[in-house]
């Protein structure tokens, strides 16, 4: 009798677990049972996420969610946090592409939003390349950008689809386990994360807009210590982001004094300050 497809992926799965000898290379050994190469991918990058990956709020191994869950991919049996996997090519470029946009619109206003893992692999070694988690909390409206909607003439005429603006997330929400083929320890991960983590606390969109981009300007400075005043030449840049304040300075001061209170940031002395790394 000739064995089911699913009695050969748990075979080699549970063979492919005693010969792993690379933790940043996807197993390669079910590419036979599958013709489409996204389909691949896909199962190739989920089993090397449950094997390999970590919870980064409390440092368990996940689990996999069903098939065709709406909402998320992986789970933490310990704390409860969410994942969604995201795969792409070569490099993870600006945006990356996700599910229907009114979809994900009303993901961001629920309870459940999961975080997001991003896989970028090389498809010639199946290697990964980096691997990185973006907390929930850096995810708002302003990041995802519309499709268009696909034309009468498409099978599923009107859906739309959208994009994750990465480019517009700030540095400490792009926490990695692999970065350029090289991996971080789990501490320095689960650091990473804890940081973050007072962003939870802000009560509207709104207001986590303005902490992100304050943040985001300060990323743009490229520097571990900044003055104020070297900040204050972003006021045209949050100006732009924000164009019914007129009291940009106010806002810049307020918010780097909540991200000293948060310990995100370290105050030095007169209008000088230093990220706490």
């Amino acid at each position: 009798m000739r064995k089911s497809l699913r009695q050969k992926l748990c075979h080699l799965v549970c063979e492919n677990r005693l010969r792993m000898d690379l933790k940043d290379r996807i197993n390669t050994e079910l590419q036979n049972l599958y013709k489409s190469k996204s389909q691949l991918i896909r199962v190739l990058s989920e089993k090397w996420v449950k094997d390999e990956i970590i919870c980064p709020n409390c440092g368990e191994s996940l689990l996999k969610y069903e098939n065709n869950r709406p909402v998320a991919d992986f789970y933490c049996n310990k704390c409860s946090e969410e994942f969604e996997l995201k795969s792409k090519q070569n490099s993870m470029g600006r945006k990356i592409v996700d599910g229907a946009y009114s979809t994900m619109m009303k993901r961001l206003k629920s309870a459940n939003n999961p975080n997001f893992f991003f896989l970028n692999y090389d498809i010639e070694s199946y290697r990964v390349i980096n691997f990185t988690v973006i907390p929930k909390h850096f995810i708002i409206p302003e990041l995802i950008e519309a499709r268009k909607p696909l034309k009468l003439t498409a099978r599923r005429s009107g859906w739309q689809g959208c994009n994750i603006l990465l480019s517009s997330i700030p540095r400490s929400g792009k926490i990695f386990y692999f970065k350029n083929k090289i991996q971080r320890s789990h501490k320095d991960i689960m650091d990473d994360w804890k940081k973050t983590l007072f962003l939870r606390e802000a009560k509207s969109n709104s207001l986590k807009g303005w902490i992100l981009d304050v943040m985001n300007s300060i990323d743009m400075l490229n520097k571990e210590e900044f003055e104020l005043k070297e900040l204050y030449k972003m006021e045209k840049y949050l100006q732009s982001k924000h164009p019914e304040n007129k009291h940009v300075k106010d806002k810049i001061r307020q918010q780097l004094q909540f991200l000293r209170d948060k310990g995100y940031l370290e105050f030095k002395s007169a209008g000088r300050y230093r990220l706490i790394k």
